[in-house]
């Protein structure tokens, strides 16, 4: 596999609440590699998005702060880099489509004129090449009739379309990495179903890197060929997806998989993972999943798992592998 374009080290975001800090991001460590899509996966709550909007410090500080971590592009620290370079990387090499493209999109302008205003930030076009490659991209995220929707208001566009929209946008300066943050969460299906080739024929035609972020494993399989999956802020698994699919190691994964729906196998209720997420301002002590965990052995209350190497691109954090695996329950 080629170098990594995107490295991710023991990064640490937390939020200083009056009830005390939120550890969202508590010690993620990940790596994305040129033209591949890697999915970070889990529940609502588990960190994917806090990780991600990490990336470009996108998040309000205060409250938020990243108190420990890197985050390397192609060698450059985005945490420690000078607000100006962070500027000049933040949509021209990595941009983020936003889970919720309605509060995104700033109603009072229109989206040509949002589309139009990031172009020259970072491109330096004049008027009339901004125009022409913004409709080119409208049209290139089957919004029909680009002319007439660079013209309209967020409030006139569709569900849809908004989220075509903010896709666009992102791809306005052609960035080498794209964040999609559960980009078909407030679309129905056949839209979804679109956004998802719209992704897929995006990473192939133009060997983009993209950091897909959803909670839906079926959305995984089809677009990912690497898998993450983040528990408590951090990640405890990871694999190719095909591992991940067919060769889950870490007992959250295996849940998260038993909660799809099979129509073959004549199950009338869906098993389910017991208990919730952990609170982050009071995680349990060893590791957060073991309260949760049918597998949970003495060592889990106590020691909170490293990431072991299990096989070729594949690492789990639970007590079941590496040194001391198999200890007392």
């Amino acid at each position: 596999m080629s170098s990594a374009i995107l490295e991710v080290e023991n990064l640490n975001t937390w939020f200083y609440t009056r009830r005390g800090i939120v550890k969202a991001v508590n010690g993620m460590n990940y790596s994305l590699y040129a033209g591949e899509c890697l999915c970070l996966v889990g529940e609502s709550g588990c960190g994917k998005s806090v990780s991600a909007l990490s990336l470009l410090r996108l998040f309000d500080s205060p409250p938020g702060k990243i108190v420990q971590g890197r985050v390397l592009y192609n060698g450059t620290d985005l945490v420690a880099c000078s607000p100006d370079r962070l500027r000049a990387v933040r949509g021209k090499d990595i941009a983020m489509v936003f889970q919720n493209a309605q509060s995104a999109l700033n109603p009072v302008f229109t989206v040509g004129d949002q589309m139009m205003e990031q172009i020259k930030a970072h491109d330096g076009l004049d008027r009339n090449d901004v125009l022409t490659k913004a409709k080119m991209l409208l049209e290139e995220m089957r919004i029909p009739g680009a002319a007439r929707a660079l013209k309209m208001y967020p409030h006139q566009m569709s569900g849809g379309m908004k989220q075509r929209a903010m896709i666009a946008m992102s791809l306005s300066c052609d960035p080498k990495i794209l964040i999609a943050d559960e980009p078909t969460t407030s679309v129905d299906v056949t839209i979804r179903a679109q956004i998802m080739h719209i992704l897929k024929d995006l990473k192939a035609r133009r060997n983009m890197s993209i950091i897909f972020i959803t909670h839906d494993l079926s959305l995984v399989s089809e677009i990912g060929d690497r898998a993450a999956v983040v528990y408590a802020g951090k990640v405890v698994e990871t694999a190719t997806v095909t591992n991940i699919m067919n060769n889950p190691s870490h007992p959250y994964t295996s849940g998260l998989i038993s909660c799809l729906p099979d129509i073959s196998s004549g199950m009338k209720r869906l098993p389910s993972i017991p208990g919730n997420t952990p609170n982050p301002l009071n995680m349990p002590a060893g590791c957060p999943f073991h309260p949760r965990c049918s597998k949970a052995m003495e060592i889990c209350r106590r020691v909170e798992p490293g990431l072991v190497h299990i096989a070729d691109d594949h690492t789990v954090a639970c007590h079941l592998y590496g040194p001391g695996a198999g200890g007392s329950r």
